[in-house]
């Protein structure tokens, strides 16, 4: 406790700094979940206190960040469309995950899997960065020009056929779900479908038309017809936020040029009375729990969203602990790992119990604070407490502030949080792939299915392809590598010191083999042409395992197939020098005694040359 409030001034400083330039992001941020600015702002409160609070990096400024929005923002869109576009309807299911992902955050801390969070390869990490700078990119340009497809009079005509076939099919689902034979009870599914109204096949093909331009795709196909209905107002709106936030910028950066574009733009909205769009209302009250999660819990309305929870967590854990890194080389301390993993995923379940959307640790804020002077939790906390307050004292006021202005500050943020640096590098990196003519490099390939399968279809699945491909790519290569060093010579090709002396009349009869390194699914081809190396003259096989260090399981039934090989055409094998791994290995399996039996296992050469030389005699 003494230690929280060693450095109050600096720690005040710090989080009301930090908590500043969080107000305009978690704006922005829950406009752009689809929950609203509330939820964004919710989660920065939550989040910020009680990721300090119970984490393990003292000056870390949690809230949502770009990457967490943009997986929220599917989930939230597909749940919302599941259920006939009702937010409200679909907002326990979407709190419900949101729980879930912290509470798997709490438990990847438990366990003690924070440490191996860095272990994720640099191209998947840098893919779906780039991809999550896209994703914020195409989305926003629509509300930038102030197009909203659901307001399309003429675009969501199109969807009415359509519509009128997705209530019919719903109606059809709910008496199949009370048990009603439709062929036989057809009058029933005619008085049901009598009092679908006007406005209910309105309602559905409005939530049809905002589902067809959800996402990147989605917003590229809306693309030609936000063109031609440009709201010039909300385009000039946006193009002043942006230009704001660059140009400020080059005059100074210690005020945050992010918040000077929303106060000046706003103004300019407001005091020359111009009619533009506002952002949703920002209730002014104290924050109040969501027990809906509880008692409208449907465990099927979740299921298909266990995966994507534990990937809000695992993006979550990674994005905290990358800033709890970046903390501590400016602060010259050493973050906590699996405390700050426990801390984060406390902050996202409470924040989501009062309807945030869920965050991690935050770069630019946390680099903020401690630039402000924050050096303890505290300042983390007091961000929380700032915003809860700007909250409740300018709630009205914030309610005014215009969507396009929003959507000019997440532009911004889609640029910025693209991996510069990883795009830069590409044509550099060796390239040891080929793709029928093209040969690119790996780490390129990778980066690139990452970055279009997370902008074009699934932001969950492409991080969990790229991992396979990436760890498919790196046992490739260090097989290769490994399967270079582990390979098996004959005494003609190579004598060690010890062999010099093998007798000379006996080299006929006996054929020796050096394995050297692990014997694995890397170096199995190799090793199983053994048997085919072996002169027809040879009766005795000598295997050298000493430098044998690892056998994995593809090894050991290379292995075995080689043995049996061997024993159908009456060639005696000896081990020499057996490790214990690979022997524990064969143990398991009855390759030791039913192939070798122990008597053939010596622990040195000398010893097995002296076998020889009393077991086989010269025929010649």
């Amino acid at each position: 406790m003494k230690k929280l409030f060693s450095n109050i001034k600096g720690d005040a400083f710090g989080g009301i700094t930090a908590g500043i330039v969080a107000l305009p992001l978690a704006l922005a941020f829950g406009v752009s979940s689809g929950l609203g600015p509330s939820a964004g702002l919710y989660g920065a409160i939550f989040i910020s206190f009680f990721a300090a609070l119970f984490g393990g990096t003292n000056t870390q400024i949690s809230g949502p960040t770009a990457p967490m929005t943009a997986v929220s923002m599917v989930v939230i869109a597909g749940i919302v469309a599941a259920n006939d576009g009702d937010v409200n309807k679909a907002l326990p299911a979407i709190l419900t995950i949101f729980i879930l992902a912290g509470l798997f955050q709490i438990i990847l801390g438990v366990i003690g899997l924070g440490k191996y969070i860095r272990y994720i390869p640099y191209p998947v990490v840098s893919g779906f960065m780039t991809a999550i700078g896209l994703i914020i990119l195409l989305t926003q340009i629509l509300p930038s020009v102030g197009y909203y497809p659901k307001e399309d009079v003429v675009f969501v005509e199109t969807f009415k056929p359509q519509a009128q076939e997705v209530i019919l099919e719903n109606i059809l689902k709910e008496e199949a779900g009370e048990k009603i034979l439709v062929l036989e009870d057809f009058e029933q599914t005619i008085k049901r479908a009598d009092k679908i109204s006007a406005e209910d096949i309105l309602k559905e093909s409005e939530s049809l038309a905002a589902k067809e331009t959800s996402g990147a795709l989605g917003a590229i196909k809306a693309f030609p017809r936000a063109i031609q209905n440009i709201d010039w107002l909300e385009l000039m709106l946006a193009l002043g936020t942006i230009f704001i936030i660059y140009g400020f910028k080059r005059i100074t950066t210690k005020v945050p040029s992010t918040l000077v574009a929303l106060v000046v733009m706003s103004s300019v909205a407001v005091g020359f009375g111009l009619d533009y769009r506002t952002i949703q209302e920002i209730p002014s009250g104290i924050p109040i729990p969501k027990w809906e999660i509880f008692t409208g819990f449907s465990l099927s309305s979740i299921t298909p969203y266990i995966f994507t929870a534990l990937t809000l967590a695992l993006l979550g854990a990674i994005d905290s602990l990358l800033t709890s890194v970046v903390a501590d080389n400016m602060t010259k301390t050493k973050h906590k790992p699996n405390k700050e993993l426990i801390g984060q995923g406390i902050g996202n379940s409470i924040a989501a119990l009062f309807g945030g959307i869920p965050g991690a640790g935050a770069t630019i804020r946390t680099v903020v604070n401690i630039n402000a002077g924050g050096k303890t939790k505290l300042s983390g906390m007091i961000a929380g407490i700032m915003l809860l307050l700007i909250m409740l004292g300018l709630g009205p006021i914030a309610s005014k502030i215009p969507a396009g202005v929003l959507a000019g500050i997440l532009i911004t943020v889609g640029i910025g949080v693209m991996d510069y640096k990883g795009l830069k590098a590409i044509p550099y990196l060796p390239r040891d792939v080929k793709i029928g003519p093209i040969k690119l490099s790996s780490e390129v390939l990778i980066m690139i299915v990452v970055l279009l399968l997370s902008t074009f279809w699934n932001l969950v699945y492409a991080v969990g392809i790229g991992l396979v491909i990436a760890s498919l790519m790196f046992m490739k290569k260090i097989g290769d590598l490994t399967a270079e060093r582990s390979n098996v010579k004959s005494l003609k090709e190579e004598s060690w010191a010890d062999e010099i002396a093998f007798p000379e009349n006996l080299k006929e009869k006996v054929f020796i083999k050096h394995i050297k390194g692990p014997l694995f699914f890397g170096s199995t081809s190799e090793f199983q042409a053994l048997s085919q190396q072996i002169p027809e003259s040879a009766k005795t096989v000598i295997m050298r395992l000493g430098r044998m260090q690892y056998m994995d399981q593809s090894g050991l039934y290379a292995m075995e197939d080689m043995l049996q090989d061997l024993k159908k055409k009456n060639i005696e094998v000896l081990f020499v020098n057996l490790l214990q791994q690979p022997r524990y290995m064969m143990e398991r399996i009855d390759i030791i005694p039913d192939f070798i039996p122990k008597e053939h296992i010596f622990k040195g050469f000398p010893p097995c040359v002296q076998w020889i030389k009393e077991n086989i005699t010269d025929e010649s």
